[in-house]
């Protein structure tokens, strides 16, 4: 008897607990809020999935801004939030969420962000879904078999980022994660001789200057060479035409 009536007691008290709590939730204007979150490696232009590493829910930092009002909370982990204090006063709330450093660039540097509005009303339990995309912009620089076919005794490919990183894209294979904003490739190409003992001709290519690159997409640039009459250098952009030039007229007048 004496058994049950404790377990009774301490159900009780535990009602009691959480009786207070609701109350105090009730008299602050407070309500229960929880985060969630989930990455994606989609990508736009392509809409397909890019291979990289995926950050888990661990690896994210949350920070939580007032929307209506003055409030910011910073907090290393979503656990952190969750399994603390997590009551807000009734109100609107912005949460972001951040995994990696965009400004680290390089191939298999995803850095991923996500943010969701949401309310807080008084007593009421609040659950918020983020998802998270990636926050960078990502680049790769092809080149066809008849621009190798052409330029026949090699070339040379270099991908400059808005932060002054270079990387060597003469043999890419995988995208390279940057920071968003302007991005050049440029490079060299050499012709083979037409004629046994001469020297190889060495053009200068166009550089490709994109000024505006956004989070979440990928730029695929390739360089072609065409032959309709004359050889003609073609850049195009995610398959869309961005410059076609006459080799022989144009860029033989950069030969070093």
């Amino acid at each position: 008897m004496k058994k049950l009536f404790t377990i009774a007691s301490l159900f009780a008290l535990a009602l009691s607990a959480c009786s207070q709590e609701d109350v105090k939730s009730e008299e602050k204007g407070e309500g229960r809020v929880t985060i969630s979150c989930v990455a994606t490696t989609d990508v736009d232009d392509t809409r397909a999935n890019v291979s990289c590493t995926t950050p888990t829910v661990e690896d994210f930092t949350l920070t939580i801004d007032g929307v209506d009002h003055t409030y910011n909370a910073h907090y290393a982990t979503i656990a952190e939030f969750n399994e603390g204090d997590n009551y807000l006063h009734n109100g609107r709330f912005e949460a972001t969420v951040n995994a990696g450093d965009v400004t680290v660039e390089g191939y298999d540097k995803a850095a991923f962000v996500g943010s969701a509005m949401f309310d807080v009303a008084a007593r009421q339990n609040t659950d918020v879904a983020i998802t998270a995309t990636i926050a960078n912009a990502l680049v790769k620089v092809v080149v066809t078999d008849a621009f190798k076919a052409y330029f026949a005794e090699g070339h040379s490919l270099m991908l400059t980022t808005a932060l002054g990183n270079e990387f060597d894209v003469t043999a890419q294979t995988e995208p390279i994660f940057i920071a968003p904003g302007k991005f050049t490739i440029s490079g060299t190409a050499t012709k083979q001789p037409n004629q046994s003992g001469a020297e190889a001709t060495v053009v200068t290519l166009p550089d490709y200057v994109n000024n505006d690159a956004q989070a979440q997409t990928l730029y695929t640039v390739k360089f072609d060479v065409e032959n309709a009459g004359s050889a003609q250098l073609t850049i195009t952009l995610n398959e869309t035409l961005v410059e076609s030039i006459d080799i022989e007229q144009e860029l033989n007048d950069n030969a070093q």
